[in-house]
């Protein structure tokens, strides 16, 4: 089964457009360097919160990639872009299907 991350975060309004530009070079940072990455979906909330869910295909593979937090140049520009992390969960795919 697949496991999925869901990040929840919080980035002022002013710098929106910083972060969904930061996104493709930070998701090719982790298709590079993070074994069972999958794929990613972010999602914008109300007043300024962010959902980002990453599909791993398994529960080891979302802990290796925690232990390396923000390794990689890219990785580590998009995560400085982040005002406040709200919530960080992890949960299993039920209907076997990525988005």
């Amino acid at each position: 089964m697949v496991t999925v991350e869901l990040t929840r975060f919080r980035v002022s309004s002013a710098r929106a457009e910083e972060l969904l530009a930061a996104r493709p070079a930070m998701l090719r940072d982790f298709e590079a360097d993070r074994k069972g990455f999958l794929d990613a979906r972010l999602i914008q909330l109300p007043d300024n919160e962010w959902l980002d869910i990453v599909f791993w295909r398994s529960p080891e593979d979302l802990a290796a990639s925690r232990a390396k937090g923000g390794n990689r140049p890219y990785i580590q520009a998009f995560f400085e872009l982040v005002d406040e992390l709200v919530s960080s969960e992890e949960g299993v795919m039920l209907d076997g299907r990525l988005p």
